[in-house]
């Protein structure tokens, strides 16, 4: 994945999550700042955290999955890995639906 890419990810990321990280950011320094902002975000403004969750379209059992009591990872960094996943997928959709409607008009029904 290219910088761009990263770039795009990083954007939605903001736009979705409400949040504003730092800029040109490798794409571990972006999961590692959404990390620590999800971590504070556990710990003051539990609601906010969900909604972020729910306006990204990670899934409620995904997170109950990642955050078993068995685990000893770090919450932050399992959820913002989640999250970039998530946009991943979002992403190549898109892609691939463009690429799916990038038809001639004529070919069209």
């Amino acid at each position: 994945m290219n910088a761009t890419a990263y770039e795009t990810i990083q954007y939605e990321i903001e736009k979705e999550a409400g949040i504003v990280l730092g800029y040109h950011l490798t794409l571990e320094d972006l999961q590692s700042e959404l990390a620590a902002y999800l971590n504070k975000l556990i710990m003051r403004d539990f609601e906010k955290l969900i909604y972020i969750l729910y306006r990204v379209d990670v899934s409620e059992s995904k997170i109950k999955q990642l955050l078993q009591p068995s685990s000893n990872n770090d919450a932050g960094e399992l959820m913002a890995k989640a999250i970039i996943e998530r946009q991943l997928q979002k992403a190549e959709s898109r892609k691939i639906f463009t690429k799916q409607n990038d038809v001639a008009e004529e070919e069209k029904w």
